[in-house]
C-alpha cells in the first residue's frame, strides 16, 4: 500500500525489515543499546558485530531518543536506534511519538532519502499493535505534511498479516484520498 504525503512516499510492505533496501532501517532498541532478540537480534545477527560495536559507543540513550550507526552487512547503509516504551511505564503515547519523530529528524539530519521502520515497542516491550500504529502513522504524516524534509520515501515493514493489516487499517483511516 501506498500514499503520497507532500513529496514522500509513505508505504506499508510486509517482510523481514533487515532486507529492506533504504538508506535506514529503524532498529525498536533498547536503552543501552544491546542487539538481543527481536528485530534488533536480527539487525545483529544479518548486519554483523560493527553495528554493536558503534551502538557500544553511543548508549546509553532515554526513551524517546534515536542514534544513528552503520549498516553493517545490511543492504541499508545505516541503522536508527530509537528506544520505543515499555508498557506500563507510563506516558507511553507520547514516548512513541517521540521516538518516531525523533528517528525521522535523525535521517533528515544526515541527508538520508528513505527510512523504513518496523513497529516500535510492539514486542518484548508490550506496546498494543493498533496504538502503535496509530501514534506511529499519524506523527509520520503530520511530520511529512509540515517540515521541509528530504525523504522521498518512508516505509512500515511489518512482520506478519496481523501487524499489515493493522497498520493498513489505521493508514486507510488517515489518509483520504
Amino acid at each position: 500500500m501506498k500514499k503520497i504525503i507532500g513529496q514522500t512516499t509513505l508505504e506499508l510492505v510486509q517482510g523481514d525489515i533487515t532486507e529492506q533496501d533504504t538508506d535506514a532501517i529503524i532498529n525498536a532498541a533498547n536503552e543501552q543499546l544491546v542487539l538481543g532478540g527481536g528485530v534488533a537480534g536480527a539487525i545483529r545477527k544479518k548486519g554483523g558485530s560493527a553495528i554493536q560495536a558503534e551502538c557500544h559507543k553511543k548508549a546509553p540513550i532515554h526513551v524517546g531518543q534515536a542514534v544513528i550507526t552503520s549498516g553493517g552487512n545490511l543492504k541499508a547503509r545505516h541503522v536508527i536506534h530509537a528506544v520505543g516504551p515499555r508498557m506500563g511505564e507510563g506516558n507511553e503515547d507520547t514516548k512513541l511519538e517521540n521516538a518516531t519523530v525523533n528517528s525521522i529528524k535523525l535521517a533528515d539530519d544526515n541527508r538520508l532519502h528513505s527510512l523504513t521502520f518496523c513497529a516500535i515497542s510492539t514486542g518484548i516491550f508490550g506496546y498494543p499493535l493498533d496504538r502503535c500504529a496509530r501514534i506511529m502513522l499519524s506523527t509520520t504524516i503530520r511530520y511529512l505534511k509540515r517540515e521541509k524534509t528530504g525523504l522521498n520515501r518512508v516505509v512500515f515493514c511489518l512482520y506478519d498479516n496481523m501487524a499489515y493489516g493493522t497498520f493498513q487499517k489505521e493508514m486507510q483511516q488517515q489518509i483520504t484520498e
